[in-house]
């Protein structure tokens, strides 16, 4: 039997997470149902066999019996303190037996984690969903807090736990959270959790649905700017098109200056009526617009 424990044993502690002080209920259930795996379990609850008196001749099954014992404390005691982190090891290696050990962690965790349960609490009704996260998995969350309830043997009426996870909804779930709650009917949590998931999955599909619809709206405008921009405008009146092209900088080269009656190399005209007269009575219309800069 030992040899068997011994060969299972690494296996077994492999999945087992260390204690490293934090949420005792949860590793001592752990390593429970490890130890009682392992069949040593025993020896945190049974007494040593005693040894016989000095008069008193013993049996050869009392002898194997105690040996046992003795050899499977040591194995219960080194799975305890290898499920522990390096400090805890450190400041509890020295102690001999299981039982002893066990206890101890008792004494000193049960009490920390009985201040703990008023966090949880707070945890639990303090806790709320957001959008840009998934439904299901915050609801998740949820669940591993009350779970902690449970490993501290807290109860809380499934009614009260459903009514406020139905109010932890984000904005965006506002009106599927004010149809939850004027159902006649009450759900359980489980019940809860498949509305959600249901919910969750056509609100993707919607979503998956109206991005054609998205893309369709946003090309629609891009062509319809586009067509905007390949109108045809009015043309602007003469006056108008001459200031809007050249500015207050317009000049005109020597060559077109002489004919004008000027002999500078390069006469700067501002675009005002009466010059404007004068270029269109000497270049005709059409070459008004296409003078250089």
């Amino acid at each position: 039997m030992a040899f068997v424990t011994l060969k299972d044993m690494g296996s077994d502690f492999h999945r087992l997470e260390r204690f490293d002080g934090g949420d005792f209920v949860r590793w001592q259930r752990k390593m429970h149902f490890l130890l009682v795996t392992v069949k040593v379990y025993y020896v945190i609850v049974n007494p040593r066999p005693s040894e016989p008196g000095e008069n008193e001749e013993e049996s050869v099954a009392k002898t194997r019996e105690r040996l046992r014992w003795d050899q499977d404390d040591e194995i219960c005691r080194g799975h305890i303190l290898n499920g522990m982190s390096n400090t805890l090891f450190d400041a509890y290696h020295t102690v001999k037996t299981a039982k002893e050990l066990w206890n101890q962690l008792e004494r000193r965790y049960i009490t920390e984690d009985a201040t703990s349960k008023r966090f949880i609490v707070s945890k639990f009704f303090d806790y709320k969903m957001v959008d840009g996260r998934s439904v299901m998995e915050q609801f998740n969350e949820i669940k591993r807090i009350l779970d902690r309830y449970s490993q501290h043997k807290l109860a809380l009426d499934e009614f009260i736990v459903v009514t406020s996870i139905i109010d932890k909804l984000p904005p965006s779930w506002k009106n599927f959270r004010n149809n939850l709650k004027h159902r006649k009917e009450d759900i359980n949590l489980d019940e809860l959790g498949t509305h959600l998931r249901i919910k969750e999955d056509l609100r993707k599909e919607e979503k998956f649905q109206s991005l054609p619809k998205q893309v369709e709206q946003k090309e629609g405008q891009r062509d319809v700017e586009e067509n905007h921009e390949n109108e045809v405008k009015p043309r602007r009146s003469k006056r108008m098109r001459i200031a809007k092209t050249y500015g207050p900088d317009f000049y005109i080269c020597k060559a077109w200056a002489s004919k004008l009656g000027r002999t500078t190399k390069r006469v700067d005209i501002m675009p005002t009526v009466d010059w404007i007269v004068l270029l269109e009575k000497h270049f005709g219309v059409d070459q008004i617009t296409s003078i250089p800069v």
